[in-house]
């Protein structure tokens, strides 16, 4: 019966995903934001759940790649086809649902994040080398940032903010950083803790830390920062043994 439990809270991640690609749609952007953080909590809760009962399997790695696929690869880039289509239809609130006008080529450029979020995935799956650590943005920070634009668009009302995120030329650089990110040989530390050391983990004790100042203090504008910083210690550590 246990060797259930990490699959069923992997299609829970699912659910979440199927979820918040209805919303994203609807361009109910912050409920689909909701959805997706529900999906990678239960994303990060399936494989500790494994390893702790100790039932790691291979359809669980399958099912975890299928189910990231909808949560944080289908929906972020659902997500910036909306941000783009209302860079070109007068800002917030101009869904593709909401407007009568024709619709433009420019949104469809935001499903890069989808096509590239796909091939992360099935590479990750053939690649014995990410174990304990990851080869380019794993598809659930990556998911992160995308949708960190509308909460931040809706929270943080500047208009500097504002101008900036629906700028489409913004919102097609931010696509290619994504799949560039996705898909990249940056070598990245896992958030995977074998013991509760921080001599051994103190890179993951610091980075939670300062990812937990850093959104108590400026809320959802800290996700990017937050992505940065991740990659940026990423690149800093000296030694990260063969990963994923």
């Amino acid at each position: 019966m246990k060797q259930h439990i990490p699959n069923f809270i992997t299609l829970l991640n699912l659910f979440c995903g199927c979820i918040a690609v209805v919303f994203a749609v609807m361009n109910r952007l912050e409920i689909a934001a909701i959805f997706v953080f529900l999906g990678i909590f239960f994303d990060f809760l399936d494989g500790l759940a494994a390893r702790v009962l100790k039932v790691q399997s291979e359809i669980g790695v399958q099912l975890d790649s299928l189910a990231d696929m909808v949560t944080s690869g289908l929906v972020p880039g659902v997500i910036m086809f909306q941000l783009l289509n209302m860079s070109q239809t007068g800002g917030w609130g101009h869904g593709f649902l909401e407007t009568e006008s024709n619709l433009s080529f420019l949104p469809f450029f935001g499903f890069l994040i989808t096509l590239a979020s796909a091939y992360r995935l099935a590479n990750f799956n053939v690649d014995e080398n990410q174990v304990t650590s990851f080869i380019g943005l794993p598809t659930p920070a990556n998911a992160l940032l995308i949708i960190s634009l509308p909460l931040i668009l809706l929270h943080h009302n500047n208009d500097a903010l504002n101008g900036l995120i629906l700028n489409p030329w913004f919102l097609m650089g931010m696509t290619l950083v994504s799949t560039f990110l996705l898909n990249s040989k940056l070598r990245l530390f896992a958030l995977k803790f074998e013991n509760w050391s921080f001599k051994d983990n103190a890179v993951r004790y610091l980075f939670l830390i300062g990812s937990l100042v850093l959104l108590l203090t400026i809320r959802f504008l800290a996700i990017p920062i937050i992505v940065l910083m991740y990659v940026l210690m990423s690149f800093m550590q000296k030694s990260t043994p063969d990963i994923s």
